[in-house]
């Protein structure tokens, strides 16, 4: 295989390997470093033909390097200023650049907040074998357990993400249904109407990074959640688009302070079950439209 013939055989699997290391970490930029340095690993094998499957092998590396990060990711959430929240994937269309990674139920935000309550090694055994298909030889390779262990840690991450996950999950459709009602009732003022669409149990949650204004601990409540949200949204909106985030209809707003604002919206059983708003500047950098 030539280095042309290499590199073109990578880049047909990087938006996997994107997609492996995002869903680990929740960072793009991070993903990105972990994508690079498995490609530097590979172009230093001295005899890349021993290779047999290369897209395990390039799953495995990045899998490994992404656990390796997240260690110190996390030692960096705890001194984070609010509430952390992953970084959106946001796009208008299949041909946004945000779709280097396949936006499907892999990246959704509900899955990600649910894989930071795992620790990191039930967090990699259930991505790369549920998610991505490894066999438990081969994630045992990854996290340094063995087989056995790694089935143990799969199926307790399993039952964590079967808690954290809709029971009804809405069609793309129902999903821009609701997301469009609630717009509809948030630029109306309409209190009673946006009540309505809420969980009563819906939780809200913010990240400003400690560089904008956001939520400072998460709120819980459909009435006072609702009624935190048209405070919020009081006044003209310079922007209000419908947008997909995180392979889900989302909103993309800015207000009056000129600060753009990610809304990713979970939708079980008709409802909106959480809220969740990243205005961090820092991790909106990739958005279609900002500045």
């Amino acid at each position: 295989m030539t280095a042309e013939e290499l590199a073109q055989c990578f880049e047909a699997e990087r938006p996997h390997l994107l997609r492996v290391a995002y869903a680990t970490l929740g960072s793009m930029a991070e993903a990105e470093d972990c994508v690079q340095e498995a490609w530097l690993r590979l172009r230093g094998l001295p005899d890349v033909e021993a290779v047999r499957d290369l897209r395990a092998w390039l799953t495995r590396t990045v899998g490994r390097l992404a656990l390796d990060a997240l260690g110190t990711a996390r030692a960096r959430r705890e001194r984070y200023v609010g509430t952390w929240l992953p970084e959106p994937l946001v796009g208008d269309t299949a041909a946004d650049p945000a779709d280097r990674v396949t936006l499907d139920e892999s990246v959704s935000m509900a899955l990600l907040l649910v894989m930071e309550s795992l620790s990191p090694a039930e967090r990699a055994a259930f991505l790369l074998h549920d998610v991505f298909g490894l066999s438990f030889d081969e994630v045992a390779d990854v996290v340094g357990r063995s087989p056995a262990a790694v089935r143990q840690l799969a199926s307790r991450a399993r039952r964590h993400v079967a808690e954290g996950r809709p029971r009804f999950p809405p069609t793309p459709d129902q999903q821009r249904q609701v997301v469009t009602a609630f717009a509809d009732a948030c630029q109306d003022g309409d209190l009673e109407r946006l009540t309505s669409l809420l969980d009563p149990r819906v939780v809200c949650r913010g990240d400003g990074g400690g560089k904008v204004s956001a939520l400072p601990t998460e709120e819980r409540g459909a009435e006072r959640v609702a009624r935190l949200l048209l405070s919020f949204v009081r006044g003209p909106l310079r922007e209000l688009r419908i947008a997909t985030v995180n392979g889900a209809a989302g909103l993309v707003l800015r207000g009056d302070d000129d600060v753009l604002s990610v809304v990713s919206l979970t939708v079980d059983g008709g409802r909106i079950t959480a809220l969740d708003v990243v205005r961090n500047p820092d991790k909106l950098t990739s958005v279609p439209g900002a500045e």
